[in-house]
Formats: structure tokens, C-alpha cells, sequence
């Protein structure tokens, strides 16, 4: 009788391990149910959101520019630009998080763990990137018109930098060809400053560009953190970054390049031109502490902290901007 009731009892521990469908998944594989306001947390969270200082600030940036240059700022322009260009942004993290998941890139350690952790499913993420991807189209509709700006001027500068998003690491996968460094170096630097200034203004300009390079060089610095962080991981994936290719001691340097240079112009902006421009060297010290970081190897946060010294950098920039006097600032 004893044997009976235990194998009665071991056979019921083995149905309540199949799930209700009876396919014998066991159900701790399958995702917790949660509430919708955890399921819009998990979304939020999913578009690295620390990330933004990216794409917001070169809208700033470029708005700026238009202000100080043509007298023009419209409201309405700088939000649908803010929005359009932040879609993007976060459908680009999005295909970056589907693309290093089904890679292998992605597990238990990685930073980003919203599916090797179930917080989201692939197929979330991928219905909530196209959507992203469609707003930020509609936003592009939206300024064509409101926005003095030609078609072909529009739709080549905010479809180059969709594309850029995407095939960072979707399609051909630039991030896995050591060539992602480059793609964020232009989308988020000289494309968006652009963006934004031609939007306001109706035309496309070349000084924007040359004001954009220190903002991208601050972006940057953010990617490649991150990316020497990963530099273990993503050689075991097999795929190449410029972190993988110049080895530790050449990434602390370039780190400290892309970090310290843009102090550099803003000094020479400052003498030759405006004090005003000499805002963003109060954040030196912080690029200091991130140095010391990086230095030591303690990458824990590091992109994060970088991010964050790229907003305020922003921020001081283009105060700098609309504080100089008329006149002041080369090409405007």
C-alpha cells in the first residue's frame, strides 16, 4: 500500500511539472504573469533609457545652432524632432538587444538581460521596435509639414540615420564588423545635430557639422565603455569590435581621447570666442572620476556614468550656444 500512494504521489509531482497545455514544458520556463504597469516598466527599462543623453542632446544642440544663427526656433519642430529622433534611438537599442540575443551574445552577466531574463519576449521586443520605427516615420511626416525644409533634404538625413540604427546590429550587423563605432559617430553626432538645425531652418548647412564633433566625441566615448566592458564576451561570440581589435591599454587611451578632446575645443571656442563656451569645463572633474574607472578596470556602470557626463556636457554646450553673443561664434 506504502509503494502505491508513492508512486501516486510521484506521478502527480510529474503532471504538475507539465504545463496545462500538457507538452511537457515545465512551468518555471514559462514567464511570471505580471501587471501592466510592470509589463510598461519592463518596456521602458528594455530601451535603455540612460542611453538618451544621445539623441536629445544633438537636437539640442542643432536647435541651438538654428536660434543663434537665423533667429528661428519653433516649438513645435523641436519637439516632433526630439521624438522622432529618440524613436528611433530606442527601436535602434531594441534591434540591438533582439540581434545579440538570438546571436548568443547576450546571458546571465550581460548588462542588458531583458530577454536572457524573460522580462520581455523576442516577439515584444520586435512588435514594440516596429512600432517605435513607425512613430518615429510619422513624427518625419509631421515636420515635412511644418518644417520649411526640402523632402529630399528630410527624408535623406532621418532615413540615413534609421538605417543606421538598424544596421548597427540588424541586416549586416556593422557593431559585429568593428564598424559600429563609426555608425554611432556620425548617427548620433553629426546626422542629428544636422537634423535638428535643417528642420528649423529650412536648409541644409556645413557648420553644424563641425560644431557637432565634440558632442559625438563625448557619445562615443559612451559606446566604447561599454563595448570594452564586453570585450571578453563578445570575442567568445566570435564577433569583432574596435575594442577587440586595439586590446586593453590602446582602449583606455582612446577612452581617454574621446573623453578629454572635446575639452579641448571648448577651451579654444572659449578664448577665441565666447567665455560663455567654457561651461562645459565644469565637468571636467567627472571625466576625471571615469578616467580613474576605467583605469582600474571597474567597468561596472561605467557606460552609464559616461551617459550621464554626456547630458550634462550637452546641456552646458548649448547654454554656451544661446548664451554668446551675436556674431560671437565662427559661421554664425
Amino acid at each position: 500500500m506504502a509503494e502505491k500512494i508513492n508512486i501516486h504521489a510521484g506521478e502527480t509531482a510529474k503532471v504538475e511539472d507539465r504545463d496545462l497545455l500538457g507538452n511537457g514544458c515545465p512551468q518555471q520556463d514559462r514567464p511570471p504573469q505580471r501587471s501592466w504597469r510592470q509589463k510598461c516598466a519592463s518596456y521602458v527599462l528594455a530601451l535603455r533609457p540612460w542611453s538618451f543623453s544621445a539623441s536629445l542632446t544633438p537636437v539640442a544642440l542643432g536647435s541651438a545652432l538654428a536660434y543663434r544663427s537665423q533667429g528661428v526656433l519653433d516649438p513645435r519642430l523641436l519637439v516632433g524632432c526630439a521624438i522622432a529622433v529618440l524613436a528611433v534611438h530606442g527601436a535602434g537599442n531594441l534591434v540591438n538587444t533582439y540581434y545579440d540575443f538570438s546571436k548568443g551574445i547576450d546571458h546571465k552577466k550581460s548588462d542588458d538581460r531583458t530577454l536572457v531574463d524573460r522580462i520581455l519576449e523576442p516577439q515584444d521586443v520586435v512588435r514594440f521596435g516596429v512600432f517605435l520605427y513607425t512613430l518615429g516615420c510619422v513624427c518625419a511626416a509631421c515636420l515635412y509639414c511644418l518644417s520649411p525644409l526640402k523632402l529630399e533634404h528630410l527624408a535623406l538625413i532621418y532615413f540615413g540615420g534609421l538605417s543606421g540604427s538598424f544596421l548597427y546590429t540588424g541586416g549586416i550587423g556593422l557593431k559585429y564588423l568593428a564598424l559600429g563605432d563609426l555608425v554611432i559617430l556620425i548617427t548620433f553626432g553629426p546626422l542629428a545635430v544636422m537634423f535638428a538645425y535643417a528642420v528649423q531652418v529650412g536648409s541644409l548647412a556645413v557648420f553644424p557639422l563641425l560644431y557637432a564633433i565634440p558632442l559625438a566625441l563625448s557619445t562615443e566615448a559612451i559606446l566604447h565603455s561599454n563595448n570594452t566592458r564586453d570585450m571578453e564576451s563578445d570575442r567568445e561570440a566570435g564577433i569583432v569590435t574596435l575594442a577587440i581589435l586595439i586590446g586593453p591599454t590602446l582602449s583606455y587611451v582612446l577612452y581617454n581621447t574621446l573623453l578629454f578632446l572635446p575639452y579641448l575645443a571648448f577651451s579654444i571656442l572659449a578664448v577665441h570666442c565666447s567665455i560663455s563656451l567654457a561651461l562645459p569645463l565644469l565637468t571636467i572633474p567627472m571625466a576625471f572620476s571615469l578616467e580613474r574607472q576605467f583605469r582600474s578596470q571597474t567597468f561596472n556602470k561605467l557606460p552609464q556614468k559616461t551617459a550621464k557626463l554626456n547630458l550634462l556636457l550637452g546641456l552646458f554646450y548649448v547654454f554656451g550656444i544661446i548664451l554668446a553673443p551675436a556674431g560671437s561664434l565662427p559661421k554664425l
